[in-house]
């Protein structure tokens, strides 16, 4: 396995207030072999604030060993909730999907069967790109010409809307507090799907405290509304933030810390004294610190634990049926 990490945008091509130094990078789980195989790009959830670790090379080994070349994206987040970041975060996924397109040979990569994989905020920003690629144009003219376009996507308890079923925590971070009206529509994707979105496979459970599973049935009803190939497996227990489900998340297996380089960035900072931190921001890092030492102790979800199993079904079946309508 080739493990390398690439800086997606080039020195002048980025910024962002509260960046620090850091630069939105994939980093590569690729075959040593010249197979060209199918690619998935793996993008961690954490509510627009964190990049979780949890999401990020677990899932990518898990599908390196299905055979598909894997990437997991540690794009720009808003952990002190203070500068809204607008559509950066769809630029640096929009920008992955053409970096790996333009290296495609380097990589072993078939161009035409690249899948994004996103969990709860990730997935609303796998979502974004899925309805919105086409707003997202490259101002390089290194990436003219390539298409941004996913052709499937993985939606692993995601965040799609910003109405009453809205995760507030995701689209405060993203848009601001006082988001507009066309903004908050603009992001919320039930609303945004067209014939032209990429296919989808969705999953969920019944019982997530945190991101309700009508979510995820307002997406799969827009797409069946316009005609987009979809499955939707809605689990009967589970709470957020499962990743796998399954022995390796439960006993903490593969998570480098690399998807919080954004974080330990901004921490210097607040250590140092250059940046101040909103009282209403440390409250809610002391309840997700007590969450967090809560979600420490995992126990396996055997009935979630299949769906990459059954994702991989779906993938292999589209990509098979769109060569043989080819």
């Amino acid at each position: 396995m080739k493990t390398e990490s690439y800086k997606i945008w080039e020195p002048g091509e980025y910024s962002y207030d509260h960046a620090f130094g850091f630069v939105p990078n994939i980093t590569s789980y690729i075959h040593e072999d010249d197979v060209k195989r199918p690619c998935i790009l793996v993008v961690p959830g954490g509510a627009y604030c964190v990049v979780a670790p949890s999401e990020g090379e677990l899932v990518a080994r898990k599908f390196y060993e299905k055979g598909y070349q894997t990437f997991v994206l540690t794009y720009t987040v808003n952990f002190l909730q203070s500068v809204p970041l607008k559509l950066q975060p769809l630029k640096d996924i929009s920008r992955a999907v053409r970096y790996i397109r333009k290296k495609a040979d380097a990589f072993g990569v078939i161009e035409d069967e690249l899948t994004v994989c996103g969990f709860s905020a990730g997935g609303h920003l796998c979502g974004s790109l899925c309805v919105h690629y086409e707003d997202i144009q490259d101002e390089s003219a290194e990436y003219s010409g390539i298409s941004n376009r996913p052709d499937s996507a993985i939606l692993s308890y995601p965040v799609i809307t910003s109405r009453e079923q809205a995760h507030r925590g995701s689209f405060i971070a993203l848009l601001g507090e006082d988001a507009s009206a066309e903004d908050l529509e603009y992001m919320s994707l039930e609303k945004q799907v067209t014939e032209n979105t990429p296919p989808c496979f969705l999953w969920a459970t019944a019982t997530d405290e945190t991101v309700p599973v009508e979510n995820s049935e307002m997406y799969v009803r827009a797409c069946r509304e316009k005609g987009v190939p979809c499955a939707f497996h809605m689990f009967t227990s589970g709470k957020h933030g499962l990743s796998l489900a399954d022995e390796d998340w439960a006993n903490g297996v593969h998570m480098n810390p690399y998807t919080e380089e954004q974080l330990v960035s901004v921490m210097r900072k607040v250590h140092a004294g250059e940046v101040q931190v909103p009282e209403r921001v440390r409250a809610e890092w002391e309840e997700l610190e007590q969450q967090e030492k809560e979600w420490k102790v995992r126990v396996p979800e055997l009935e979630v634990a299949v769906w990459p199993e059954l994702a991989d079904v779906f993938l292999k079946k589209w990509n098979r049926s769109q060569k043989t309508e080819a």
